[in-house]
């Protein structure tokens, strides 16, 4: 897989893994506290935050993760 592919594909998996992952905290936070305000907040800040660390992780093991790889590369 090419670079530019491989970032754009990452990228894609990082945003559609966010709205899983956000909806999935604002539930549990909303359940706990029945607040839509503080589930709301929490979920916008953990978004964002957890957005870049999951990028970045996908980044890196594209680059050092051979976890599964052959020998050339793929």
């Amino acid at each position: 897989m090419d670079k530019k592919l491989s970032r754009k594909r990452h990228l894609a998996k990082t945003i559609t893994w966010r709205i899983i992952a956000s909806g999935t905290t604002f539930a549990i936070t909303y359940a706990v506290f029945g607040d839509i305000k503080a589930a709301s907040g929490i979920a916008v800040l953990e978004s964002a935050l957890k957005m870049v660390l999951y990028y970045y992780h996908e980044r890196a093991w594209f680059r050092y993760g051979y976890l599964g790889r052959t020998e050339d590369g793929q």
